[in-house]
């Protein structure tokens, strides 16, 4: 396993699932829209570290493990622990509709990206879709335009990838107060590999970045309160007891893919 989203980073995290980017326009997707399909997140089948926000780690921690990226130190989710599986797909190509799926996730195949200012204005963003997503189409049941104006779905897919934004503004925020005081710390993943003369076989296959509960408690008290006070203490405990989902990981993983070996 990885211990991040690669050489770029956020950047790439930026990039998963979508594979034609358009800023969406009338000129270009008057006649397009979004039409229900048999399995909606297919496209998460072959990802395993998903990006999350602060405020979803309450609910994401009952789910899965959630780790920081080395370089970006985004906050992620582990759906797997190898480039390409996601443990919580079954046989039948579904994801478990029991599982947490991060907004990340649901906004697809919407989401926002900043437009190069032009000369004399202020920086703005860009409404993009993913051009080859499987639910866009020709004619479909909710189009993205009605009479020339984005549609009421349009509307609400907009205000969401708005609204993700601004928590991802606020995880930035979080993120900066962690790397501030000190508070990460490099966690490796070791997972069990057989038994030799009574012995467990142990093989280390990645490494991650953790927040540590004793550099938090170990902070000047008034440095402590004032981070507690910002509702910094809540969020890395819930981003420690999703560590107890190790196990729940690697058992998918070994039910999933018992013949392929690590390494």
């Amino acid at each position: 396993m990885t211990a991040g989203m690669g050489e770029g980073g956020a950047q790439d995290a930026t990039l998963l699932f979508y594979k034609q980017i358009e800023a969406l326009s009338t000129e270009r997707h008057s006649t397009l829209g979004i039409s229900e399909i048999n399995n909606p997140f297919s496209f998460l089948s072959t990802t395993h570290l998903v990006p999350l926000t602060v405020d979803e780690f309450i609910t994401a921690a009952i789910a899965y493990p959630i780790i920081f990226d080395s370089d970006s130190k985004l906050p992620l989710a582990v759906m797997g622990m190898r480039p390409g599986d996601n443990v919580f797909f079954g046989p039948d190509g579904k994801i478990d509709p029991e599982v947490y799926i991060p907004a990340f996730a649901r906004r697809y195949p919407f989401f926002t990206a900043a437009a190069p200012p032009q000369e004399g204005e202020e920086q703005r963003t860009v409404v993009c879709i993913d051009r080859k997503a499987p639910m866009v189409m020709e004619g479909a049941q909710t189009p993205f335009f009605a009479d020339g104006q984005p549609s009421q779905y349009t509307q609400n897919a907009i205000e969401f990838c708005r609204q993700f934004d601004g928590l991802m503004q606020r995880t930035s925020e979080f993120v900066n107060l962690c790397d501030q005081h000190g508070l990460f710390e490099l966690t490796p993943i070791n997972v069990q590999t057989g038994e030799e003369n009574g012995q467990p076989q142990v093989q280390r296959i990645g490494e991650y970045l953790r927040v540590s509960d004793q550099k938090l408690k170990g902070l000047p008290r008034e440095t402590y309160l004032e981070l507690r006070d910002r509702g910094v203490d809540g969020v890395v405990y819930a981003h420690l007891i999703s560590q107890g989902n190790w196990s729940k990981i690697l058992a998918r993983t070994s039910k999933l893919q018992q013949s392929i070996p690590f390494g």
